[in-house]
C-alpha cells in the first residue's frame, strides 16, 4: 500500500495496529487509534484505511442507533471515495475499463465499494456530469462537459 493512507493517519495522531487473531477494522476515537484485519492487503487495505480516518475526519461516534450507524458507514465510505478517486482518473478508468465495475476499481486501486460509492454521487445529464450535486444554482463539487 502506499504511503499516503500511513501518512495521513499519522497526521491525524491515529496510530495503527493490526494483531493476531481474526477481528474486524475499527476506528477507535476515544483512544485514537485504528485496527485492522490480519490480512488485508493492496487496493482493499487502502480503502479500509481511508475509511476508517473518515470516521476520524468527520467526528463519528460509536452508536447502538442502527440508523445512524448506516449513514456514518455511507459517510465514511463517501469521504473515503472522494479522497481517493478524482473525477478525472474516474472518467479515465471508466473510459479505459468500459465501464466494468471491478475493472474501474482496479484501475483506480481502490475497493469495488468505493467506485460503486462515487458513481452514486454522480448526476448524469445530457449536457454533463456533475459531482455531489446539491440544491441551488453552481452547488457541485465538479462538473464534467458532454461531449
Amino acid at each position: 500500500m502506499s504511503l499516503d493512507a500511513w501518512n495521513l493517519a499519522a497526521d491525524l495522531g491515529l496510530e495503527v495496529r493490526e494483531h493476531r487473531g481474526t477481528h474486524r477494522s475499527g476506528y477507535a476515537p476515544d483512544a485514537n487509534y485504528i485496527e485492522l484485519t490480519p490480512g488485508m492487503r493492496g487496493r482493499v487495505l487502502r480503502g479500509v484505511m481511508f475509511h476508517e480516518i473518515g470516521h476520524h475526519v468527520l467526528g463519528h461516534r460509536p452508536t447502538e442507533f442502527g440508523l445512524i450507524r448506516k449513514r456514518q458507514e455511507h459517510a465514511a465510505n463517501l469521504w473515503a471515495a472522494h479522497q481517493l478517486i478524482t473525477p478525472a482518473s474516474y472518467a479515465e478508468a471508466e473510459h479505459i475499463r468500459d465501464g466494468h465495475l471491478t475493472g474501474m476499481a482496479i484501475e483506480l486501486n481502490v475497493p469495488d465499494e468505493l467506485v460503486r460509492v462515487f458513481q452514486q454521487s454522480l448526476l448524469r445529464t445530457e449536457l454533463a456530469t456533475y459531482v455531489r450535486p446539491r440544491m441551488g444554482a453552481g452547488m457541485f463539487s465538479h462538473r464534467v462537459e458532454v461531449h
